[in-house]
């Protein structure tokens, strides 16, 4: 059985995710920090296993990749943000920020990579943001993990690829998750109006992209950003 790593997966979007891997055949391990029980929870619906994937800790990754050993698909998915003015932001909050959203996957690939390569197929996932693409106001530190994250994945794309391991990145749009619980009903239809489609995104929305960039669909398919925002960004 083929078997997949999502990072962040006891989160909104990690969670479909993880659901929709295990719907496409994948065992998958469900990774989380601190939501042990809601990880369990999905690993037992799903018929995976939850795993500790702190991504900021070094320790973690080591003992997850001895743990699952050669994975077929890591989908870095785990991520924080924080809504402060540039000036304002602590630098404990941009530190964690830039150690979670994007030194984070990159360790975690590095940790999960070796093995890919020895068998000479692979694939891996980065999950961006549209913010990463265009940038935030009130949210550059965000911004500048996330558009990390894409340069990453084009850089890493071309150097695996004469090892038969795809890398791509999705950009997700405005996510209906608990992250973003935070707005009033006022400022969402306000977000809702800038959005072309009209309609917020599911967390589903992304898992489906995850899933066909995971798949044989997407064989010919490496180093691109996959944009999955309702047209906000264009």
């Amino acid at each position: 059985m083929r078997k997949a790593v999502v990072t962040g997966g006891s989160g909104g979007i990690g969670e479909a995710i993880c659901r929709r891997l295990a719907e496409d055949g994948y065992y998958v391990y469900a990774g989380f920090s601190s939501s042990k029980e809601k990880a369990e929870k999905i690993a037992a619906e799903t018929g995976g296993e939850a795993v500790k994937l702190d991504v900021s800790s070094s320790e973690d990754i080591l003992s997850a990749s001895e743990k699952v050993g050669t994975a077929d698909l890591l989908v870095n998915n785990a991520g924080i943000s924080e809504i402060e003015l540039f000036t304002g932001i602590s630098k404990e909050k941009s530190r964690a920020i830039m150690e979670i959203n994007l030194v984070g996957a990159m360790n975690c690939a590095r940790a999960f990579l070796p093995a890919m390569i020895r068998r000479k197929s692979g694939c891996v996932i980065n999950i961006s943001s549209m913010w990463g693409q265009v940038g935030a106001s009130c949210e550059v530190d965000y911004s500048a993990s996330k558009a990390g994250l894409i340069g990453f994945t084009k850089a890493l794309a071309k150097e695996v690829a004469p090892s038969g391991i795809r890398v791509n990145c999705v950009a997700p749009g405005f996510i209906m998750t608990e992250m973003n619980s935070r707005f009033s009903a006022e400022e969402l239809e306000l977000i809702r109006e800038e959005i072309p489609l009209g309609i917020f995104g599911e967390p589903r929305h992304v898992a489906d992209a995850v899933s066909f960039l995971a798949s044989g669909r997407a064989e010919y398919i490496t180093g691109q950003i996959l944009a999955v925002n309702g047209g906000m960004v264009v």
